[in-house]
């Protein structure tokens, strides 16, 4: 494979700007499109070193926990014009896989294990595994099944043949809850909306039920009670899932207004990923994601503590994505310091004895099955630590 790839020419005839943030890139990244400058035209000494130190990144919309990870991301590794990482709003996995590709003032972006895969399987988008790397496998995102407490719904088979909201057009949501459905052998009706508007359909009777494909806690099911009339409904980890998802639960720690304390919902989860363009090493994109990881990786300690969002404590940065390519500086890095930096050092010797105390392990094990037993780990670990 080689090294980098140039990226093809935008095809996307415009892009939509989606908030504040993304306004005043304009004026400070290297987007390309829009310069501070003199009055003679000419790009200041302080343009140019924020064009060169400003990261784009791609993340979802504000019902999503990619928003709140981008958010994290710029706060914490935010160094002024010396560094910056500048948070985009976009539609959700699918769309930022296109735009990590297309757009020339993207850098980085989030998207869902699952979605590549499929990608790289259907060759809609050519032979993404060239092209398309990845930085970190970050967390797992929690399906939510939102259905009226009134419905009568109690099992995912029940909403074959009705309307579903499976969430914007191009979104993460909308191809994994495909997916998901598909092989379930459930066919509902699609409805493509934004959450908010799916709710009040909700409501109104004119959809049975809304999914979004989230890391819990998310934002807009946290508004929702069980005294409003909502309602999570299970979704099996059947053996057709096994290969690409996991289980999980969603808990009334998660919810403490939508799920009973003695009754967690099982549901399935898929992995969130951190992604790049494949540039070459010679290029000023290389140079600044390179930039990136050698600030993002060292302080990973500092995303795990509050405020930031609980998810964090889930990732792992020597965690692998079978059959991807890791950005080479982010692989260099994880190499260096032998894969970690110190402040992952004790967690992953933790992990490392839960391995060989675990009876499952074999060399034979799949990601899916390591991803497993990492969540298996992080909660024995809770646990461990709450008994001191």
């Amino acid at each position: 494979m080689a090294e980098g790839l140039q990226r093809p020419r935008s095809r996307l005839g415009c892009f939509v700007v989606l908030t504040a943030a993304l306004v005043a890139a304009v004026f400070t990244p290297g987007f390309g499109f829009a310069q501070a400058r003199t009055a003679a035209g000419r790009e200041t000494p302080h343009a140019e070193r924020s064009n060169a130190n400003t990261v784009a990144i791609i993340s979802g919309n504000p019902n999503e926990t990619y928003l709140s990870i981008a958010y994290d991301l710029s706060v914490v590794l935010n160094d002024g014009s010396d560094f910056r990482v500048l948070p985009i709003v976009g539609t959700g996995g699918a769309q930022n896989l296109r735009d990590i590709r297309d757009l020339k003032g993207v850098d980085l972006g989030m998207t869902q294990s699952v979605i590549l895969n499929a990608f790289r399987n259907n060759k809609k988008l050519g032979d993404i595994d060239r092209s398309i790397t990845y930085i970190a496998k970050l967390y797992n995102e929690e399906l939510h099944l939102v259905v009226r407490a009134d419905s009568g719904i109690t099992a995912i088979q029940q909403l074959d043949g009705k309307k579903v909201n499976f969430s914007d057009v191009g979104s993460g949501t909308q191809l994994s809850a495909r997916d998901i459905f598909e092989r379930l052998g459930v066919k509902p009706i699609e409805v493509n909306t934004d959450q908010a508007d799916a709710l009040k359909q909700l409501e109104a009777g004119e959809i049975a039920a809304t999914v979004l494909i989230a890391g819990k806690p998310a934002g807009l099911v946290t508004n929702m009670t069980a005294a409003a009339g909502f309602r999570l409904l299970p979704v099996p980890f059947a053996k057709e899932l096994h290969a690409d998802y996991l289980p999980a639960k969603l808990t009334s720690q998660d919810y403490p207004d939508l799920v009973a304390p003695d009754r967690p919902v099982d549901t399935v989860a898929t992995g969130a990923v951190l992604i790049a363009y494949n540039w070459p090493r010679n290029t000023d994109h290389y140079r600044r994601i390179a930039a990136f990881v050698d600030h993002f990786f060292p302080r990973l300690a500092d995303f795990q503590k509050p405020p930031r969002h609980p998810k964090w404590r889930e990732t792992n940065l020597a965690a692998v994505m079978p059959g991807w390519k890791r950005f080479p500086a982010a692989e260099e890095w994880l190499q260096r310091y032998d894969p970690g930096a110190p402040q992952t050092v004790d967690q992953r010797e933790q992990f490392n004895r839960f391995l060989k105390a675990h009876p499952q392990v074999t060399e034979a094990m799949t990601s899916a099955d390591r991803d497993r037993l990492y969540q298996e780990f992080l909660q024995w670990n809770e646990a461990r630590q709450k008994s001191r």
